[in-house]
């Protein structure tokens, strides 16, 4: 059912896309509205694999699968009509190349980005990228973000004149906000990714091992749930 939702999410993603380059006033502001719904529903699959039981390393990865389409396509589609500069998506896409390779490595070795099985080596990478206020943080700073430059787009059209989004975006106060969500958007990304590469360094040595030191380090339910599978393995 939470892979059902994932794969759902992405196909609401590309009819907002569709919508947005009609260039119709209403169906823009439709898409903005779609597009919040996508965003939301990225919480929603994981509450429903929680509720269920049924997380799982296929549904771990195909939910980081699905939020680099949804964060990706809708960068490039927002650089490509001119609402943002293309240095953003240049930057999203680069650390989300280096991100996904470097978890990748340590997938072969069994581990995953987040839950019990999680690759994160640290208790500050664990917060940054893995706990559920972090994810939720910045799954709602890049879900307001985008919200708010569909209808920027669709302030911008003819059809925009004398409605409530022109008066709205008519005001500085208000653009400047939404630029602000866009940017800090761009840098809690690279500032979430930094952790990632350094502790997937450790699954890139020709025989990890065991680390003491760092496993020190690894969060008290990461290193019971490791002993735990190891213990019924054994």
């Amino acid at each position: 059912m939470a892979n059902l939702i994932t794969v759902g999410r992405v196909a609401m993603l590309f009819g907002a896309v569709g919508m947005i380059y009609s260039r119709n006033y209403m169906l823009v502001v439709l898409a903005g509205i779609l597009i919040a719904i996508v965003f939301a529903g990225d919480g929603i699959d994981g509450w429903v694999a929680r509720r269920r039981g049924s997380s799982s390393r296929l549904g771990a990865v195909l939910d980081i699968a699905g939020d680099r389409v949804v964060e990706n396509v809708l960068w490039v589609v927002f650089a490509h009509l001119h609402v943002i500069p293309v240095w953003a998506p240049l930057i999203v896409l680069s650390r989300s190349f280096t991100v996904d390779v470097m978890r990748s490595v340590a997938l072969e070795q069994g581990k995953t980005a987040f839950g019990n099985e999680t690759m994160a080596r640290s208790r500050i990478t664990h917060f940054l990228t893995a706990s559920r206020f972090s994810r939720a943080y910045y799954g709602w700073s890049k879900g307001f973000a985008f919200f708010f430059l569909t209808l920027l787009f669709a302030w911008r059209l003819p059809g925009a004149d004398g409605r409530f989004l022109d008066a709205l975006y008519d005001l500085q106060a208000f653009r400047a906000l939404v630029w602000f969500l866009v940017y800090s958007s761009v840098a809690i990304c690279v500032i979430r990714g930094l952790p990632v590469i350094y502790d997937a360094l450790y699954y890139l040595r020709d025989d990890p091992g065991t680390d003491e030191p760092a496993a020190r380090e690894r969060p008290v339910s990461t290193l019971a749930a490791e002993r735990g599978e190891r213990g019924t393995s054994a």
